[in-house]
């Protein structure tokens, strides 16, 4: 294996063939250990496709900063949010080297984007994986003063009224918009959906009272506060921070979602970085102040290997093959 972390031509490969040949037994000993020795030698930047704010900057920062220690370089937060929370990972596929300095956090609006628009980028070929970290919680949010006490109030209301309660989403593709329509599906009704750039700006928009129910993973602390009434979570499972708040399973409501956050790169990065990296993220994930992260937002663990993580992305792309046209949504 070469040492440099970019992909040598065949142009190259050609004319150095001989050369490759007398002394690869060499290379081949020495390049693991040399890649995992140098890396890194700067800064490492993460974009985090969101805004300031959200569950998806707390994670990052934390991680970020304890993981900085293990590999002896600054974590740099770098927001690019915009296209459903889609565009600031998908810019790794814009000629960003893969030398394992520019990194995002993935998440499944990414995944199932292709399937949704057209684009020039395949998620399952153009990034390389490297970690999976925790899975999302959503809960259904609405203001404390707001008329309904429960999911089956607002459900029922959902029905007779139809498209009159404003539903807040980040992004059209997003977990928490399939999960909106898979509620308003399961009880009839039909929620108006309401995009936003970020989970903050729609959660000052329903303390405002400019929008009536937001369902995501980041509220959590507002809701604690008493600032938000939240009537069900989306899990399997109630949630150890909202003991008294039911499923919509048990709500009667057949609808439990799960969106995990990972770390991506480039494709083609070398291998030897990317188990560096993973092993300095896997680290971080013990910190205390990452750990308080996961408690704050109702992060759940998910860790996934590099391997295990596209693996994933791949089970994950077919799912959403064929549950999105099942919820109406179709190709623009």
């Amino acid at each position: 294996m070469p040492i440099q972390s970019k992909p040598i031509s065949s142009l190259t490969r050609r004319a150095f063939g001989v050369s490759l040949c007398a002394v690869g037994a060499l290379l081949a000993g020495a390049a693991l250990p040399a890649a995992a020795d140098t890396f890194p030698s700067k800064p490492i930047t993460v974009i985090v496709p969101f805004p300031p704010g959200g569950s998806g900057d707390a994670l990052m920062r934390t991680l970020g900063l304890a993981a900085a220690a293990d590999l002896g370089q600054p974590v740099v937060i770098m927001h690019k949010p915009g296209g459903g929370a889609v565009t600031g990972t998908a810019s790794l596929t814009q000629n960003v080297p893969a030398d394992g300095y520019t990194l995002a956090l993935m998440h499944n609006s990414v995944i199932r984007h292709p399937l949704l628009q057209k684009v020039s980028w395949d998620p399952l070929a153009d990034f390389t994986y490297v970690m999976g970290l925790v899975s999302l919680s959503t809960i259904v949010t609405v203001r404390a003063d707001a008329p309904w006490k429960s999911i089956q109030e607002l459900l029922a209301d959902a029905k007779a009224r139809p498209g009159a309660i404003s539903y807040g989403n980040v992004g059209a593709a997003s977990a928490n918009r399939i999960a909106g329509e898979q509620l308003a599906r399961a009880a009839g009704g039909q929620f108006n959906m309401i995009p936003f750039k970020g989970g903050a700006e729609a959660v000052t928009a329903v303390l405002g009272g400019h929008l009536d129910v937001y369902g995501d993973p980041g509220v959590g602390p507002v809701a604690i506060s008493g600032k938000l009434r939240v009537l069900a979570s989306l899990t399997d499972q109630r949630l150890k921070r909202f003991p008294n708040v039911p499923t919509a399973k048990e709500a009667g409501y057949n609808v439990a979602v799960y969106s995990p956050f990972g770390v991506v790169g480039p494709k083609g990065m070398d291998p030897a970085v990317v188990a560096r990296l993973q092993n300095a993220f896997r680290k971080a994930t013990a910190d205390p102040a990452y750990q308080k992260v996961l408690e704050d937002y109702d992060l759940q663990p998910f860790l996934m290997s590099a391997d295990e993580y596209r693996k994933y992305a791949a089970e994950q792309f077919a799912r959403e093959k064929v549950l999105l046209p099942q919820l109406g949504f179709k190709p623009e």
